[in-house]
């Protein structure tokens, strides 16, 4: 399955909130469709299937992508819904999200893949690219690039800057100083039910 590049904000009525995938919001109460209005109690699955659901479209990935991250994330010790979260907080295109260089993931990915973003003095076009404590995000130094970052500046997606990160806005650079925090997580979902959804899968 590729990468959704439909209505946004049909998906937000269905799923909720998704900050990652658009700032816009629906006045429309029901989800869309014409079996909208149900409210019909939904199955264990359907709650499943649903929290998967916002985790793919909030940060932009396939199937394929998001089965490969949980499978490092069951590697790991510790919680695998807290470490998916983390892996996926901590890809280079959230990052730059995060930060309030985009104000969309799908912006942020289209800043890495123009070639816009350093890090440690480096492009990286690599979406997935996993920031690390002490890494630096720098923007290219051309007027293009300057120009795009500042007017994204003046509407940031969301209105502050988790812990683990910092932003000199003057000289757009952007620094990581650690690992999210599960309280620094924008979007709102039940991380387990995403692990649990795989395991019964497998």
């Amino acid at each position: 399955m590729s990468r959704y590049r439909g209505p946004r904000v049909r998906i937000c009525r269905r799923l909720g909130d998704l900050p990652g995938l658009t700032r816009k919001k629906s006045n429309k109460q029901f989800p869309a469709g014409e079996h909208g209005q149900h409210t019909k109690k939904p199955s264990e699955y359907a709650l499943r299937l649903e929290e998967k659901q916002k985790i793919k479209f909030n940060y932009g990935l396939n199937e394929k992508q998001l089965v490969k991250n949980i499978r490092t994330a069951k590697k790991v010790q510790g919680s695998t819904g807290l470490i998916l979260l983390q892996i996926l907080e901590m890809r280079l295109d959230n990052t730059i999200f995060r930060l309030g260089l985009a104000p969309t993931i799908p912006a942020a990915r289209q800043l890495v893949n123009h070639r816009h973003i350093l890090i440690n003095n480096h492009i990286v076009s690599i979406c997935s690219y996993q920031c690390k404590p002490g890494d630096q995000i720098k923007i290219k130094n051309t007027g293009k690039s300057t120009k795009l970052v500042k007017t994204y500046l003046n509407f940031p997606g969301l209105a502050h800057t988790p812990n683990h990160l910092e932003l000199n806005k003057e000289s757009l650079i952007g620094k990581v100083n650690g690992i999210v925090e599960r309280e620094w997580v924008a979007l709102k979902l039940n991380e387990l039910l995403v692990v649990e959804y795989y395991s019964r899968k497998s």
